[in-house]
């Protein structure tokens, strides 16, 4: 009897992937624009504590 060859995962590493894909947040639209701008809002603060420039203006 042949072996199968190459790489497998274990059962169970393949079940916990599986309930994790299918329980994943799924985000609306209007969810994600948020999101997205409430990182730009943080990185803009980071930049203007650390008194660096943006968009060649000065922040402090």
């Amino acid at each position: 009897m042949k072996q199968k060859s190459g790489p497998r995962k274990p059962a169970a590493e393949q079940v916990l992937k599986d309930i994790r894909r299918q329980t994943r947040r799924h985000y609306s639209a209007e969810e994600k624009i948020r999101i997205v701008l409430e990182g730009r809002k943080r990185l803009a603060g980071t930049l203007i504590g650390a008194g660096l420039t943006i968009c060649g203006i000065a922040t402090a």
